[in-house]
């Protein structure tokens, strides 16, 4: 039986921000999310959000069918945290303790917290820091091995200071003992609070093993309390990211500069140039290169495709397909239900949108494609449009095989082009045009004899 609670219940003062702070985002996602999702990894048989400033806004944005919420008001501390939680958990088993302002906790470390309980002992999760200020200090016996005490850093002495092994937070307990400490808990220290921590002591005194769990890196265990340290704890998480792309073989021109908001994953000599953010799921097939400054998010491009620098591709539920050797951009926007067949040509200051475009298709230029079929081979001009919203409802349009349609002109959907149809520039086409003919729909052109242009009047 595993029972975890997730502490969240904090207002964020140092963030100087309305928006509670484990709602802040971290690679696009709430604080909060990314312990969730370690959480559920874990699969847990009861998960506990223990909410309290801004509490109807965090649930509200994480409220999924197996957590449970409880509320801290007011916020009196740690321990008095999990107290408030503590009616919520199954009996039996372990309670894992984690943070929701401490995001980047792996789920195996968590994993390995747990087993190290195993619904027996009293287990902390632990590190050594170079700076360990504001961490509570690790005590352990004259042995140096079994854990006695952890000592807030406000109650700790000069001596207790200077310890570096520090605890971040994250305890597995055995659920029974826990609910006995929890109600031994008192508030006589400097803060007047109720600290967890304090169940270390009653553990002892129990006679049940404190044992230290380390954590595997230092960036896993930090936490956020300000914007400074979520900056800082955005580039750490980035930089495993990018390591992990290079160590797969992409080639990335600056490590530095990639922002991964999502799952991205990439074929084989795939590349990746400078500023580019990649949010929701993104799939990356074989040679495929990105260039700079591009947003791409819910997407698969295929194998050879080339996105020129600064294109925005955003699928959003719907999704967006580009497809082998196809090449998009600079300046292009894909909207959801783009579908991009192999070898088409969307360029600069194009946008698509719910529309497919067979194999070899062009769109370089200047141009709307909304609600379209396009079909193979087609030629649409610069400055075209589909008008497919009427006001109340969208329309579409069909353009054949081959087809060509010239500059500046607008379909008026419904609306179907021939095969092999020609439109004349200029044109504003409302019925259909039939195949391999040319439809032109234009006002004469006329000339006024004698006209002069206005001139500013003079004062």
């Amino acid at each position: 039986m595993l029972n975890i609670v997730i502490m969240a219940a904090g207002k964020g003062t140092r963030m100087k921000s309305a928006l509670p702070k484990v709602l802040h985002r971290l690679a696009g996602r709430p604080l909060l999310q990314h312990v969730l999702d370690t959480a559920t990894a874990l699969g847990a048989d009861r998960i506990v959000v223990v909410t309290g400033h801004g509490a109807e806004a965090v649930e509200a944005a994480v409220a999924a069918p197996h957590l449970a919420f409880v509320r801290q008001t007011p916020q009196l501390g740690t321990g008095h945290a999990v107290q408030q939680a503590e009616p919520q958990l199954l009996d039996g088993g372990t309670t894992l303790i984690l943070n929701g302002d401490v995001p980047l906790i792996a789920a195996d470390t968590a994993r390995r917290l747990v087993e190290a309980s195993g619904g027996q002992r009293l287990a902390l999760l632990t590190i050594a820091l170079a700076d360990p200020t504001g961490y509570g200090r690790i005590v352990r016996g004259p042995d140096g091995d079994a854990v006695r005490a952890i000592v807030e850093h406000k109650d700790a002495s000069e001596a207790q200071r200077a310890i570096r092994e520090v605890y971040t937070g994250m305890m597995a307990a055995p659920t029974a003992a826990l609910r006995r400490w929890l109600g031994r808990l008192t508030n006589d220290n400097v803060q007047r609070e109720y600290y967890l921590t304090d169940v270390v002591e009653h553990a002892v005194t129990d006679g049940v093993a404190v044992v230290a769990a380390p954590a595997r890196s230092e960036t896993e265990v930090l936490g956020v309390n300000s914007p400074l340290q979520l900056a800082e704890l955005e580039r750490r998480y980035q930089r495993a990211r990018a390591d992990e792309l290079m160590e797969a073989g992409v080639r990335l021109a600056d490590a530095a500069r990639l922002d991964v908001r999502g799952e991205l994953r990439c074929g084989t000599d795939v590349e990746i140039d400078v500023n580019c953010v990649f949010e929701g799921r993104v799939q990356l097939g074989d040679g495929v290169r990105i260039g700079a400054n591009c947003c791409i998010r819910n997407a698969v491009i295929e194998a050879g495709a080339l996105i020129r620098p600064f294109t925005h591709v955003d699928g959003e539920a719907a999704g967006v397909r580009i497809g082998a050797a196809a090449e998009v951009g600079p300046f292009s926007r894909l909207r959801p239900g783009a579908d991009l067949g192999p070898q088409v040509h969307v360029g600069n200051f194009v946008e698509v949108k719910n529309s497919t475009l067979a194999k070899g298709a062009k769109a370089n230029h200047l141009a709307y494609l909304g609600d379209a079929t396009v079909g193979e081979r087609v030629n649409y001009g610069a400055g075209s449009i589909t008008a497919n919203y009427d006001g109340a409802n969208k329309h579409r349009t069909v353009i054949g095989a081959d087809a060509h349609i010239g500059s500046n002109c607008v379909l008026v959907a419904p609306v179907t082009i021939g095969e092999g149809a020609t439109v004349g520039g200029g044109s504003t086409i409302a019925k259909d045009a039939p195949p391999g003919q040319l439809t032109v729909a234009r006002a004469r052109q006329v000339t006024i004899d004698g006209w002069t242009r206005p001139v500013k009047k003079k004062p």
